[in-house]
């Protein structure tokens, strides 16, 4: 390919030569014409390209190559892809741009990019719920005028980021609870990242709650026994006044040993894997076990109804389901008064089947039913302690029927009874 010295010089000669073969022929003043008219000629056309190159330049084409002969079909040709290739890596970047900013916006945690004076220069979706900001709204807005929580405040103010800083009662509803800490980058420039820790927050009080209830729980036997243990050691008692301290113990004795087997159930139950579906649990020969453990819970003192008109087994862990259909008919005999009547029903209901346990007994106010499978809660906790409730009975039946992945139901009225309903789903039936 000619360089463009050599396509002058060589545009030169020809004009040269072309004149002087004119001169010849003619004369010496056509000759000088021609050479003059040839090169106006040149000077036209290269003018007329010059500014097509400026119209080029100020109004770029990535389309087909312009037409010209010569050294501008190869100017035009060279321009046009030194631009693509410049418009290519633009693409190129914009899409690595593009799929950086969605990777940061599937992020589970909140980010927020401030520039040397603390301003925000952008901030993913996270971060809006985070924080209550809005990226168009608050764009070049300063950081501690939107976000003024005095913890946040001295937080960056301090410039001590090696630890993140916990805000409570975050977001639009403050609903969120966050560890937020700053990371600086660049040019004097701060990230800001955000991670919800609600749930652990939630999750580490339920243990605090959980162990001081078992701690109160295990208290009060404990100080029973130990009163009744220096009574019978420091007093000399009768043989009946011994017998009747005896028997107080052993019954504090009990509710401490059946607290740390419902301790150990729940336990078992968190820590196991899920039920097998192929163990099938014959509900002939569990309610006609539930009924012998009924009748002799109840002493004779209540009617019961057991109603089998399902034909269906359940596949599941036997010792689990018969643990959640022991509590709830526990309960029932527990908060059934004498003289009233409990009713177990087995049965269909649809595709699933629907194991239900009514009773006449007082009933539970409707604000206290969303808490009943809490650990721990009771309606009555005198009562519940009275009939030798440790408080756990219905977070093992919830955690039962999840397991098999069913789902309990609740319906009581004050006054008249209640009904507790395990659904079973079914890919648990047989």
């Amino acid at each position: 390919m000619l360089s463009l010295r050599t396509r002058l010089i060589t545009l030169a000669v020809i004009i040269l030569t072309f004149s002087g073969v004119i001169g010849s022929a003619f004369s010496e003043r056509a000759g000088w014409i021609t050479a003059v008219v040839c090169l106006v000629l040149v000077l036209v056309h290269q003018l007329w390209h010059a500014s097509k190159l400026s119209e080029l330049l100020l109004s770029p084409s990535y389309g087909e190559v312009p037409g010209a002969l010569g050294i501008w079909g190869e100017i035009y040709y060279r321009l046009h892809k030194l631009v693509k290739g410049w418009r290519d890596q633009v693409v190129e970047v914009g899409q690595q741009h593009q799929r950086f900013i969605q990777a940061i916006q599937a992020s589970p945690n909140g980010v927020v990019m401030l520039n040397e004076d603390d301003q925000i220069e952008w901030c993913n979706a996270i971060a809006e719920e985070h924080f209550g900001l809005s990226a168009n709204r608050d764009s070049m807005q300063r950081i501690t005028h939107i976000l003024r929580k005095p913890t946040f405040v001295q937080y960056i103010v301090r410039q001590n980021y090696r630890d993140p800083v916990r805000l409570t009662s975050m977001g639009m509803f403050e609903q969120f609870t966050l560890d937020v800490q700053i990371f600086p980058y660049g040019d004097k420039q701060k990230l800001i990242l955000s991670q919800d820790v609600s749930q652990l927050e939630k999750t580490d009080a339920m243990r605090r709650d959980f162990v001081a209830n078992v701690s109160h729980e295990l208290k009060t036997p404990l100080t029973v026994l130990m009163g009744f243990l220096e009574t019978l050691t420091e007093l000399d008692l009768s043989k009946e006044d011994q017998r009747r301290y005896l028997d107080l113990m052993a019954m504090q004795s009990g509710q401490m040993k059946t607290l740390v087997e419902d301790l150990l159930t729940l336990a078992k139950l968190e820590g196991n894997p899920e039920p097998p579906v192929s163990q099938v649990v014959n509900m002939s020969d569990m309610m006609a076990q539930l009924k012998l453990e009924a009748e002799g819970l109840s002493k004779g003192k209540h009617t019961f109804k057991f109603e089998h008109s399902s034909t269906k087994n359940i596949t599941g862990d036997e010792l689990e389901l018969h643990s959640a259909f022991g509590n709830l008919l526990s309960n029932a005999v527990r908060y059934t008064p004498e003289g009233g009547t409990i009713t177990v029903t087995w049965k269909d209901v649809g595709d699933d089947a629907e194991l239900m346990v009514s009773d006449t007994g007082q009933g539970i106010a409707a604000e206290h039913i969303p808490r009943l499978t809490e650990r721990f809660y009771r309606v009555d906790r005198s009562r519940s302690r009275d009939t030798g409730g440790t408080g756990l009975g219905m977070a093992i039946v919830n955690h039962v029927i999840i397991r098999h992945q069913g789902e309990l139901k609740i319906q009581s009225t004050v006054g008249v009874g209640s009904q507790f309903s395990l659904v079973f789903p079914k890919q648990r039936i047989v």
